[in-house]
């Protein structure tokens, strides 16, 4: 298939043929279009289910807090996002997806309570903008030998299972979403047992983090914005214990990421008060620059209604906030804090983790930094670089 001009709203001929095929369907009544309405989406995620998995050893807080959640999300969804058929049914698939998800963690911790409450080693945590090196650090860092990362995989779906089939479907996923998105993995490459950042946990709360960036849900984001995100962290500690017994590595400090942290860093720091953080700091005009035209590029092939004006305004505001939100967070924190400026990574990796590690107080021995390097020469065969075509040609669309 011939890649789409390299312009952030080009949507691939996969997507295209994807949008025709699911909306012909429905106009033929060969398939119904399924309401984005928080009954029916509850309806079908949780068949299989009863309410014992959903509560299973959630207070009445998280449950209320998930409810709501849905009610604000599928308002936004019906009356902002202004989808197509495809980000209709991708809606679909990702909010119901959630919600068995939800359900299938609730049934494991009923069964298994006290894999929810593994005793952990202290996390490490990468904080920072989105688009400000998070994941370079992250996979350098989970790269050691002395800890540990989250495979996609497990992020993608954090329900373990015998046999775990969730490398064979995470391979899956990411083909198909190459297909429609041909630009995916020059903005972040992805690979089924790579470490990659936690977003999937996130989505399975309802944090707006995976969802802000596909879809124009204002409204949803002022509302999580507002809301206490500690229900949403709990949920997240509980999987990364659970994941953490499955996978056998629960001595190993986990290196956790996600761009949301930096909004929600409070919250994050309420459940693992003794982590170490790594903060990636980054010009943020480049930030920003980077941060819509990926947001673009996802949102393409989910709306045909695409307002550069907006993508820009939107995520200034959203720079500006987590900014204040981490600023905020960092000043109350005791704990050790490491920077790694953006530049200084670019420029000599080695010296910028390097310095970290002494700063955390971690050793750095030879066969940690062996290990790094390696993970360094594979990323550099990763095809990100093409993303700054991406960027000037976004940059361009934005000046006409």
């Amino acid at each position: 298939m011939t890649p789409p001009r390299p312009h952030p709203f080009a949507r691939s001929r996969m997507a295209e043929r994807f949008d025709r095929v699911v909306e012909y369907m429905w106009e033929r009544g060969w398939d119904e279009k399924p309401p984005l309405e928080p009954e029916y989406l509850w309806k079908i995620g949780s068949r299989g289910f009863d309410s014992a998995d959903e509560i299973s050893i959630r207070s009445e807080e998280a449950v209320a807090d998930f409810r709501e959640r849905l009610e604000a999300l599928c308002k936004a969804l019906r009356e902002e996002a202004d989808l197509n058929a495809l980000g209709h049914a991708m809606a679909y698939g990702q909010i119901t997806g959630a919600i068995r998800k939800r359900h299938a963690l609730g049934r494991i911790w009923r069964e298994e309570p006290d894999l929810a409450s593994t005793p952990i080693a202290p996390p490490i945590l990468v904080v920072g903008q989105m688009r400000s090196g998070t994941t370079r650090v992250q996979r350098l860092l989970a790269a050691d030998p002395q800890h540990s990362g989250t495979r996609f995989c497990n992020s993608h779906d954090p329900v373990p299972s015998k046999p775990d089939l969730r490398p064979l479907k995470g391979r899956f996923a990411l083909a198909l979403a190459r297909r429609i998105n041909p630009w995916l993995d020059t903005m972040h490459p992805f690979g089924s047992l790579r470490t990659d950042e936690e977003i999937g946990w996130l989505a399975a709360a309802l944090s707006p983090a995976t969802f802000e960036a596909q879809w124009r849900i204002d409204s949803f984001v002022a509302f999580s914005e507002g809301r206490d995100q500690a229900p949403i962290y709990r949920e997240f500690a509980r999987i990364l214990r659970t994941d953490a017994a499955k996978m056998g590595d629960a001595g190993k400090p986990r290196v956790l990421k996600c761009p949301q942290f930096a909004e929600d860093l409070g919250a994050l720091l309420d459940e693992f008060p003794d982590a170490r953080l790594v903060v990636c700091e980054r010009d943020h005009e480049e930030v920003l620059a980077s941060s819509i035209s990926m947001t673009a590029s996802q949102m393409a092939f989910q709306s045909d209604n695409h307002d550069i004006k907006w993508l820009q305004e939107a995520w200034a505001r959203k720079i500006a906030v987590r900014q204040a939100a981490m600023d905020a967070a960092l000043e109350e924190f005791e704990g050790p804090v490491a920077h790694i400026a953006f530049s200084a990574l670019n420029a000599n990796w080695r010296s910028a983790i390097m310095q970290a590690y002494l700063t955390l107080g971690m050793p750095l021995p030879d066969q940690s930094l062996a290990a790094m390097t390696a993970e360094r020469e594979k990323s550099a065969r990763d095809p990100h670089g093409r993303h700054a075509t991406q960027i000037a040609n976004f940059g361009s669309a934005a000046r006409a």
